[in-house]
């Protein structure tokens, strides 16, 4: 019953995609949803042909549509009907001029070649065929369609071999005295065609040169091999060194943002390789498309992107008209909702215009109206009803610009007749009224409200058209200063003086988003068009509406951080602060212990020859011969840099620290200001020592440093919490992921010294609107099973968005078996609890190791777990324990600096990173070094920019300390050395020695194995006269506590 309800909905699905598909046919998502909604019922074959059919027909579609379609037409083929044959030919062209496709590319040379051998080879096909698919037709044909892919420097070789292979059996085929008759000689053709290929970048140069080697030695003079062999090797040495360059980047093209740095990197080029150029273009076309069809966000701008590139380039390097015309055409049909590209096809065939003689025609171009007409006719420009999404205004501004451009070139030049004025004004009023229903925020640059002022003052000479323009312009745009701003401005230009004077007393007091500048305006117009008393007037206004603004300003920011402040202290545990008290046994203090590391003070109390526990109680003012009790330090003020910083975005080029204290040195003290230059934008943090500073700074939103306004918000609104991405994601995946939502300001890590499977991270844009729009990617499925966590990360949840908790809500689990699953898991620790993820570990092969770790919802149902320790599972006896790293055995080997025990172990495997970049963050660094070596552990000492990586065994340290080739963090060349024991001096670089081999304190001696314990005698001879003073050259009295420090 439930499979028939399913199948209802997807059939009344099904029905109102293609109501949707009646109103917008040029939308591809809906063409996308349309084909895998039909595939997905039973029994819809013809359906899902027609959806295929009806997405091929009005947009650009992809190999994955063209391919079923084609298959499905070449099987019903009956090659004695010539026009069929004709018919796939023609469907192959058609996909051909979509996008690039190797697999269809080749299709289409095998399907040729089989015409080309079912016409020639039997006597049972029509004369009058075989005169059509002759072996040159065959030739031509195939000729052209490799020439399409041979471009794609590491697949088009496939597409060649097909070639090659044909005209050798077409060679080995003709009779000798037969092969002079073709024009060019066959012989010459084939060894053209390899010497041609030879000369372009391909990544199997030397299959290539092979094949060149083969064809001289069957069908040249062997007097002659050896010459041609050479200046084959001459010709193609450029070639192979064009793809020698490329080749990292070919293997690194998994993303389209490697797309764009290939394209990049292509065009900075002095001189850029057209042919490497264009077929970047062309791959980075059909991927992105590829992407746009499955879904993936993002894909449609990065589409759009690279075909303005495409185009850019392509009409800079002086294309035919006729091959941009082409070019522009499959653009359009490719990005049927980018007004940019329908902006430059118009460019291109009002050019086209301007360039034809008065009484010429080309047919086939398009006149500019009926190009416009049908760019508004794809629905993707005008909002469909108030219910229907949003329309872009940066596309429909570029394209009636285009539009109404060529008009008023057609009226400057004398091309026009007495209706292209009014033609003129109803295109750009039509466009109007579409950028305004567009969206709510319109276009707060007045483009085309610009555009048409200007056409009524200068072209028309109609100033009182311009006036009503501006005038409902400015209704419309109620809340923009700008709006108002470019009213008065032509009130002033068209001498409306006191109506200009009366506009700004009238709006001087309205909620602008910002007043300032209007009043600035004011002020100059009374500089320059008013009197005294007009002039002080103003003044007086300014200076009254400026109070009532700020107070306004500052009472809605107190509201809004007053409620935020009382949600936040209801959610906030109140902690009172710890006064000075003894250490009792339980208490944990880390100190140093003499070898950089860091131990916990249970450790100490609890040494192998622990000290009595009387000695804890000896009072504070104990004498020297006594250790003084240990007592916390008073609890320091918590640092809160969440509630007490602001983030300013926007700072014009140049921005100093000073401006900034300037601008907010009246809303409290400023404990640090750090200023970023990010790609395109420069930002700065601003933290204050207190929190109540905040809402004052907050008023400094849309103030201007240097004439340019600047965004000032709370750092957190613009922060997200990201969680639950799978494991395989490092920093690269979730920069390519929230990019497309805004600017990036950081992206920051977690520590895994403590906890190795923590997999969060914060991600900061520049606005918070960026940070809200990416709130779409909560609940997203990256994986199965897996769906994506996406929070603003306001400190009053913080509790909620933290695993500092995480280890006591899971559990360890050993003594696995291979065959061990996550449902044999699930099963068995559901019976506890809730269970919120199970991580089985896997080798580098995808081997179980034997181990997991099962993290439960509530801390109570992993302790009950522990319960499940000695269970059966698979024939296998478990092990469960809590996976709290943090909690170390009381009786830790610590022989620091002798070389035994668990630390020197640690030591051989741990290396010494030098040369940090200030802002190095462990997790991020760990995640640079994973590529390298298997990482257990990092820990980065920020004062000294150094850090020390744990790796997981001695051999795993090697991989990284002798390493030939520098790794690079954030732009620094990392220097990498073994770590040292205490005290002993870091090694020293010999003349002619490879590499310093670990200190011998570090590893067993050569024969005997791990090292012995030392004995009390073998380092040291103990006085017979004396139990407490030992004698080993220093002659110094010992005392108990030297003893013990000498036993760890």
């Amino acid at each position: 019953m439930d499979g028939v309800d399913e199948e209802t909905q997807k059939l009344e699905r099904l029905a109102d995609l293609l109501t949707q598909l009646s109103a917008s046919p040029y939308d591809v998502a809906l063409h996308a949803q349309h084909i895998s909604l039909a595939m997905s019922l039973p029994g819809m074959d013809s359906q899902v042909l027609e959806a295929r059919e009806m997405a091929a027909n009005y947009v650009a579609v992809g190999d994955e549509v063209w391919m079923p379609l084609i298959d499905d037409k070449v099987a019903a083929l009956v090659m004695e009907e010539g026009a069929r044959v004709t018919e796939v030919l023609e469907l192959y062209e058609r996909a051909e001029r979509d996008y690039l496709s190797i697999p269809l590319l080749t299709k289409h040379v095998e399907f040729l070649i089989n015409v080309h051998e079912h016409f020639n080879v039997g006597d049972d096909s029509p004369g009058e065929l075989k005169e059509v698919f002759t072996s040159q037709w065959a030739r031509d044909a195939i000729d052209a369609v490799v020439a399409k892919g041979s471009a794609h420097l590491s697949q088009s070789q496939q597409l060649w071999r097909l070639q090659r292979d044909w005209e050798l059996d077409m060679l080995d085929k003709t009779p000798v005295e037969e092969r002079h008759v073709w024009q060019p000689p066959l012989v010459d053709y084939v060894q053209n065609l390899i010497l041609a290929r030879l000369q372009q970048p391909h990544s199997e140069h030397e299959d290539t040169f092979q094949s060149y080697s083969s064809f001289t030695t069957k069908y040249k003079p062997a007097g002659e091999y050896e010459g041609l062999l050479v200046a084959a090797s001459k010709l193609r040495s450029r070639a192979a060194k064009a793809y020698e360059r490329r080749e990292a980047t070919e293997l690194g093209l998994t993303s389209l943002d490697a797309y764009a740095q290939y394209i990049s990197s292509e065009r900075r080029a002095k001189n850029p390789d057209v042919f490497v150029l264009t077929g970047v273009y062309e791959r980075a076309l059909a991927e992105a498309a590829k992407r746009r069809f499955s879904g993936e966000l993002g894909a449609e701008e990065a589409l759009r992107s690279f075909w303005i590139g495409y185009l850019d380039f392509s009409r800079t390097r002086g294309i035919e008209d006729s091959e941009m015309t082409t070019l522009l055409r499959r653009a359009t049909r490719s990005v049927p909702a980018s007004g940019e590209v329908w902006a430059r096809y118009i460019r291109h065939l009002e050019k086209i215009k301007i360039d034809l003689a008065e009484d010429e025609v080309v047919e086939e171009t398009e006149s500019i109206s009926d190009a416009y007409a049908r760019a508004l006719s794809t629905n993707l420009f005008t909002k469909l009803g108030k219910g229907g999404p949003d329309r872009d205004p940066e596309q429909i501004i570029p394209l009636v610009l285009a539009r109404a451009c060529a008009e008023k070139h057609a009226i400057e030049a004398g091309r026009a007749n007495e209706e292209s004025f009014p033609d003129l004004v109803k295109i750009v009023e039509d466009g109007l009224e579409m950028v305004r229903g567009a969206s709510k925020v319109g276009d707060p640059r007045f483009r085309l409200e610009k555009f048409l002022s200007e056409l009524y003052l200068n072209l028309a000479g109609m100033p009182d058209a311009a006036v009503q323009l501006w005038a409902a312009t400015a209704k419309h745009y109620k809340s923009s200063w700008a709006s108002w701003v470019a009213y008065t401005d032509v009130l002033i230009r068209t001498d409306h003086h006191d109506l200009a004077r009366s506009t700004f007393q009238e709006v001087s007091t309205k909620n602008l988003d910002y007043p300032e500048a209007l009043w600035d305006a004011w002020i100059n117009f009374e500089y320059a068009h008013g009197s005294l008393v007009s002039l002080e007037e103003a003044l007086v206004r300014i200076e009254r509406a400026r109070t009532q603004v700020e107070a306004r300003r500052i009472k809605e920011v107190q509201k809004a951080f007053e409620i935020s402040q009382a949600q936040y202290a209801q959610k906030q545990d109140i902690v009172s602060a710890p006064t000075p008290a003894t250490i009792s046994q339980t208490d944990k203090v880390t100190v140093a212990n003499g070898t950089g590391e860091s131990m916990d003070i249970d450790e100490i109390n609890s040494g192998a020859l622990g000290k009595r526990k009387a000695d804890d109680d000896e009072p504070a003012e104990a004498t020297d011969g006594k250790r003084q009790r240990l007592e916390k330090p008073p609890a320091p003020l918590k640092r809160d840099r969440e509630n007490c910083t602001v983030f300013v975005a926007d700072l014009p080029s140049g921005t100093g620290e000073e401006q900034l204290k300037t601008l907010f040195k009246d809303c409290g003290e400023i404990r640090e200001v750090k200023i970023t230059q990010l790609p395109q934008v420069l930002v700065a943090t601003v933290e204050f020592t207190a929190r109540d500073s905040v809402p004052a700074a907050l008023t400094k939103d849309k103030k201007r440093i240097d004439g340019t306004e600047v965004n000032v918000h709370l750092a957190w609104r613009s922060t997200l919490y990201v969680t639950n991405f799978p494991e395989k994601w490092d920093d690269a995946s979730v920069r390519d992921l929230f990019s497309q939502y805004g600017p990036l300001f950081d992206v920051r890590w977690p520590s895994k010294k403590f906890k190795t499977t923590r997999r969060f991270c914060y991600v900061q844009y520049i606005s918070p609107q960026s940070a809200e729009r990416a709130l779409e990617l909560h609940g997203r499925e990256v994986e199965p099973e897996r769906s994506l966590n996406v929070y603003i990360s306001n400190p009053e949840h913080k509790k909620g968005r933290t695993d500092a908790d995480a280890n006591e809500r899971e559990v360890y689990v050993a003594g696995l078996s291979k065959f061990t699953t996550k449902d044999d898991l699930q099963g068995l620790f559901s019976t506890y609890g809730p269970v919120k993820d199970i991580r089985l570990a896997e080798d580098k092969n995808g081997q179980l190791k034997g181990f997991a770790f099962v993290e439960f919802q509530n801390e109570a149902d992993a302790r009950a777990a522990l319960s499940a320790n000695n269970y059966e599972l698979k024939k296998r006896r478990i092990a469960v324990t809590l996976a709290d790293t943090r909690v170390r055995a009381k009786n830790r080997e610590s022989f620091a600096d002798t070389g035994f025990g668990r630390r020197a172990e640690a030591r051989n495997r741990s290396v010494r990173i030098r040369n940090l970049p200030p802002d190095a963050q462990e997790g991020l660094l760990q995640q640079v070094l994973e590529k390298f070596a298997v990482v257990k552990r990092v820990e980065v000492l920020s004062e000294v920019r150094e850090a020390i990586v744990e790796l997981e065994s001695a051999a795993e340290a090697g991989k990284l300390t002798l390493r030939t080739e520098p790794i690079v963090f954030k732009g620094v060349n990392l220097d990498i050395s073994e770590e040292l024991p205490s005290g002993a001096a870091p090694p020293t670089k010999t003349g002619g020695a490879m590499f310093v081999p670990r200190t011998a304190a570090s590893r067993p001696r050569a024969g005997l194995g791990r090292p012995r314990k030392p004995g009390i005698g073998s380092a040291a001879t103990v006085n017979k006269s004396g139990g407490n003073s030992i004698s080993n050259g220093d002659q110094t009295g010992k005392s108990q506590d030297d003893f013990r420090k000498m036993l760890g």
